[in-house]
Formats: structure tokens, sequence, C-alpha cells
């Protein structure tokens, strides 16, 4: 894939969070927008828990800067499935996205979905929610992945997650 295809990052200094994909899929990487698959929920769940007054979509991903909220990826290599992308390939992009992290320095790093953290913390048995660990300064929670793929999460059950998020940084829980 060609360099113009990666999808670029929307990140700011200070942001309040940043949102962590797994990795770009082929249709983000090639339109070079944030979830542009309809049957992914991101954008609706983000807005009814709370992260952005007005429902966003792809075409507009960077107008979520304006609502202190950032978006990156663990792994830049675009694929059909995040399931192609291996733990090993996910710790060799830890030094990166620790960098990114650092150098804007928001207040919370939110991984979307367990594979990556997983992998570049060496844990096997997390939990959702807040981590222990911080990753670049930030600290990092877990959230479940809101492709259209994950079935085990209702729209209901994801935005119950993301608030709890929300009402974290609002309640300057997450430092």
């Amino acid at each position: 894939m060609s360099e113009q295809a990666i999808l670029p990052d929307l990140l700011a200094p200070g942001l309040d969070v940043v949102f962590c994909g797994l990795n770009p899929g082929l249709g983000s990487a090639q339109r070079r927008q944030h979830f542009v698959n309809p049957s992914n929920r991101f954008w609706r769940v983000l807005h009814l828990a709370g992260f952005s007054a007005e429902l966003l979509d792809a075409e507009h991903d960077a107008r979520l800067l304006d609502y202190g909220c950032g978006l990156t990826t663990a792994v830049a290599r675009p694929t059909v499935s995040a399931q192609s992308i291996s733990a090993q390939e996910y710790r060799l992009a830890a030094q990166s996205l620790e960098q990114r992290i650092a150098h804007y320095a928001p207040r919370c790093l939110a991984f979307l979905g367990k594979a990556a953290y997983s992998a570049i913390s060496g844990q096997g048995q997390l939990d959702w929610g807040e981590q222990a660990a911080h990753l670049g300064g930030a600290r990092v929670w877990l959230l479940p992945n809101p492709s259209g793929l994950n079935r085990a999460f209702s729209l209901e059950r994801l935005v119950q997650h993301y608030a709890a998020l929300r009402e974290a940084l609002a309640g300057s829980a997450v430092s």
C-alpha cells in the first residue's frame, strides 16, 4: 500500500482522550478518514456517550478534535481485518505509539479492544475500563471495539462503557 494510503492520526496537544484503534481498515486508509465502514458504530457510540454534541461521521472526522478527542491506531498497516495483525506486530509498533502519546500528552489513551494493549503490556487477562498503567504519560483505558463485527456488545452496552470514560474524564478521575 502506498504511503498516501496510510491513515493520518488526528492528534493535537493536550486532548482529553485519544481513541486508539487496532489498525486502519482498507477503506479508511484509502479515503484517509477514520471509521468509514458504515457497520462500525464508533461515531454513533461517541455521540450517544456524550463525547460530541453532534453525530459526526468519517467525512468530518477532524471535527472530533473540537471536542477534545483524537484518533490514532496501534498499528499503521491497513488490513481487511484486524485479526491479520499479530501480537508481535503490536509490540513492534508500541514504541511509535508511546512516542506519539508522549509528544501530544493527552490525559487518556483509550484502546478500542483488548488485543493491542494485551500484546503491548504482556498481560493476558484484562478488564474493561481504566488500567493501572500509563503509556506515554497518559492513563490507559480499554473500551470494547465498536466494529460491527463485535457482536458481543450491543449498542447500549458500548455506550455504557464509553460513557463511563467520559464521566471519569469530566469528574477528573483520570489525571
